[in-house]
Formats: C-alpha cells, structure tokens, sequence
C-alpha cells in the first residue's frame, strides 16, 4: 500500500506525520519504538519486535533442576570436544587459533 504525504518543518528538523491508515496497518500508537532504515531511496520505519515473551510454562526452572545430579544429567556421557570445534583449524598447532 502506498500513502502520499507531505513533509515538513518541525523546529530545526524534518518531520513526516503518521496519520490514519500509515499508523492503524503496522499498529503503531503513540510511544511505540521504532527501527528507521534509511537508503538513498528514502526510509523504512519498522516497529520494533520485542524478543521477550510471556510464556506459561509447565515447570519452573527450580522444579526441573531439583533432582538433578551428576548421574542423572549423564555427565559421564559429555564427549570432548575436538580441536576444530574449539576454534582451532590447525589442530596439534598451539600457536595458530582462529579468533
């Protein structure tokens, strides 16, 4: 969908007012964070996705850790890692680590 609009002085800076349809779409109401992308071609506001999420879930970290131990999380099955998935490429080279 495509809005025409007009922008205009707004103190010492440009504004570009989000009204009707430009506001209702991407549900933006006052105080909603934003992301501007700007290109030679213009910009792109996007609301910003918050990450955090209330999930309800069945067991508190406490209550799956409970009775938790050595034997029971399998520690003794825990492979060793190799060399190349530690970062190193040149594995018996102590002296070359990727970074």
């Amino acid at each position: 969908m495509k809005v025409e609009s007009e922008i205009k002085k707004w103190g010492n800076s440009l504004a570009l007012r989000v009204t009707g349809i430009m506001a209702d779409l991407p549900n933006f109401r006052d105080g909603t964070k934003v992301i501007v992308e700007i290109s030679e071609e213009g910009i792109m506001v996007k609301p910003v996705r918050s990450t955090k999420r209330n999930l309800r879930l069945p067991y508190s970290e406490k209550e799956l850790l409970a009775d938790l131990c050595a034997e029971t999380a399998h520690a003794d099955e825990l492979a060793t890692p190799l060399a190349t998935e530690m970062g190193n490429r040149w594995p018996g080279r102590k002296d070359v680590v990727e970074k």
